[in-house]
């Protein structure tokens, strides 16, 4: 959390609620003119969310961003902890597109907004980082929560500025405004076609703030447009037919790359987080057919969208040599390149040579649907015999007999204890296109990617680094927008369901604190709790380790009450043990937030 207001601070420094000032009325106090025409810039440039933590430098910044809140030109949300702050803002602007604004005071705050950065940076995700810092006198002497703030961030960040305090020059206010709109600009690649995160380290002298002016008016502005690949110099090519291909779609690769291989007649490997994961084309089951040398060994061609994280099977085929690789990156200084062979393009098209129609083609893709679709009728016979639907034809008998077995088979089906191959089919069921569906870097996402049908639903993932930090915090900030904007357009507003592991939650267990005054959406937490991180019990090394070692390293067991937890956090809280009990909880989720809880055998 940020510094406290002491003594130093505090000398000169105003408190209170707005004025009836003019809007955008110079107030006398440097910090708090800065401040408001720094961020009245940001939202007349397009932006809608800002975050705040709490600290006593960055005080100027967060009161005009309270006043933005009270005009309705802008969303408020209040974190105390930093690194919770950091990742809402990712889940809001993976969410809307646009960049959210976050502010921290000086010192460790900064170091906290780290992990959000790194993740924002690697998955091309915009974001604003406003860091609040000493002016330059105070640098390099041990002054209090005083460090090396400028380049914190380093190559993580499109582009920072080391702003230094301003005095209350009339030009002053025309310099934030400019900086403003370059750091909206570099958010979202304007120039560059490669968006992330910005950094803005503004350096505030005493006093801190005085009472900021009222806004008159709620303030609007549009976001500036992406550049296209041609910033990238990379071009939109051809695919001609011929090569037997397979197009892959790993995280945030979009519907671009399902509408690319249903044109060009090419089956479809795309992972649960690639926005990609539905169409006639749809190979569920990539992984198994890709080990199958009459399969994966006889593709000649691979075409990629977005990034590929939950496999080992596709950067095996992607680093073959006998294998010709099209990497279709439009945005993005880094392309995903596993064997540094890849030819990278900004985008695909079907040559005009396709025939959709030939049996060729038809012959292609359907060997690999129909295949797929075997092995995942079959895996689920396997994995659940007891949890097979009841035969419907007993149910219409007139045998007494008939008619029990049916019961007995309805109830065994409701009974029956979840798996993580039900956990993973049922959320994914139950989800529909007006909801989201958050998946945790945890053992289940890979669950989930292995065996749910194809269905066009919104999935968010934090692939980019695919580590277990801010999951809560981004799954609140992705409820919170979508939410939103299903209101105010007048929409069905489902339910946000985040799916992850006891230790993806408990790494960000912060994240389930909401202030007062700050909104709850609906979202929907399922914890599989197997007692620790069973991901590591597919590692080489489980084999061979010292069990009590491996344990204690890297399963890490854990025994919280998850219960006590949620409700020291004021969350819903439910433990679900069998399907029919799961189905409720998922059918008819509690308003608010809540936690449902699935125990799970290591």
């Amino acid at each position: 959390m940020g510094d406290r207001p002491h003594a130093g601070d505090a000398a000169g420094s105003g408190t209170g609620t707005s004025t009836t000032a003019p809007a955008g009325a110079p107030t006398g106090n440097p910090a708090t003119d800065f401040s408001l025409a720094l961020l009245t810039g940001l939202v007349r440039n397009g932006i809608r969310d800002i975050v705040v933590s709490p600290g006593s430098r960055s005080q100027a910044l967060s009161l005009v961003a309270a006043e933005l809140d009270r005009s309705g030109s802008a969303r408020l949300h209040v974190r105390i902890d930093e690194r919770s702050g950091g990742f809402l803002a990712l889940g809001l602007a993976r969410e809307t597109g646009a960049p959210a604004a976050v502010i921290t005071t000086s010192g460790t705050a900064t170091a906290n907004l780290h992990p959000a950065v790194l993740e924002a940076h690697e998955a091309g995700i915009p974001l604003i980082v406003l860091t609040a810092d000493r002016p330059e006198e105070l640098r390099g002497i041990r002054s209090n929560q005083t460090t090396q703030q400028d380049g914190l961030y380093a190559a993580a960040v499109r582009w920072s500025e080391d702003v230094e305090a301003p005095t209350g020059e009339p030009e002053e206010a025309d310099r934030a405004e400019a900086l403003a709109a370059a750091a909206v600009r570099a958010a979202v690649g304007a120039d560059t076609a490669d968006p992330g995160p910005v950094h803005l380290n503004v350096a505030f002298r005493e006093p801190l703030s005085v009472a900021v002016p009222a806004l008159a008016e709620p303030l609007t502005g549009e976001l500036p447009s992406t550049a296209g690949p041609e910033a990238l110099g990379r071009s939109t090519v051809r695919v001609e037919a011929g090569p037997r291909t397979v197009v892959v779609a790993g995280a945030d690769a979009g519907p671009r790359s399902e509408e690319f291989a249903r044109a060009g007649g090419f089956p479809l490997l795309a992972e649960v987080s690639s926005g990609a994961h539905f169409g006639p084309n749809l190979v569920v089951s990539y992984r198994e057919l890709l080990r199958d040398d009459d399969f994966g060994g006889a593709v000649e061609r691979a075409i990629v969208f977005g990034h590929p994280t939950l496999s080992r099977e596709v950067p095996v085929l992607l680093a073959r040599e006998d294998v010709e690789v099209l990497v279709v990156a439009p945005t993005g200084a880094q392309a995903y390149n596993p064997a540094h062979r890849a030819r990278i393009v900004g985008g695909v098209q079907p040559g005009p040579d396709v025939d959709l129609r030939s049996p060729e083609v038809r012959a292609w893709v359907g060997r690999w649907v129909f295949a797929s679709r075997r092995i995942a009728e079959q895996a689920e016979r396997e994995a659940d015999p007891a949890a097979a639907a009841p035969d419907v034809e007993l149910a219409r008998s007139f045998q007494p007999s008939d008619a029990l077995a049916f019961a007995q088979a309805e109830l065994a089906a409701v009974r029956a204890p979840i798996t993580r191959a039900l956990l993973a089919e049922a959320v994914w069921r139950y989800t529909w296109p007006h909801d989201r569906l958050v998946l945790g870097a945890s053992r289940l996402i890979r669950d989930v990617d292995r065996i749910v049908p194809g269905k066009k639903i919104a999935v968010h993932a934090n692939r980019g680094l695919a580590g277990i930090d801010g999951t809560i915090a981004t799954a609140t900030g992705i409820a919170l927008a979508s939410q939103a904007a299903a209101r105010n357009e007048g929409t069905p507003s489902g339910v946000t369901r985040v799916l992850l592991g006891d230790l993806a939650l408990l790494h960000d267990v912060g994240s389930l604190l909401f202030g007062t005054g700050e909104t709850r959406p609906h979202l929907q937490v399922i914890v599989g709790n197997d007692g620790g991180g069973t991901i590591f019990d597919g590692l080489e090394v489980a084999g061979t380790a010292p069990t009590e070692a491996f344990d204690r390293v890297l399963y890490t067991p854990q025994t919280v009450d998850l219960s006590s937890l949620a409700t020291a956090y004021g969350w819903s809280h439910a433990v679900v043990r069998t399907k029919g009990e799961l189905d409720q909880a998922l059918s008819a989720p509690p308003a608010g937030v809540s936690i449902v809880e699935v125990p799970l055998v290591r």
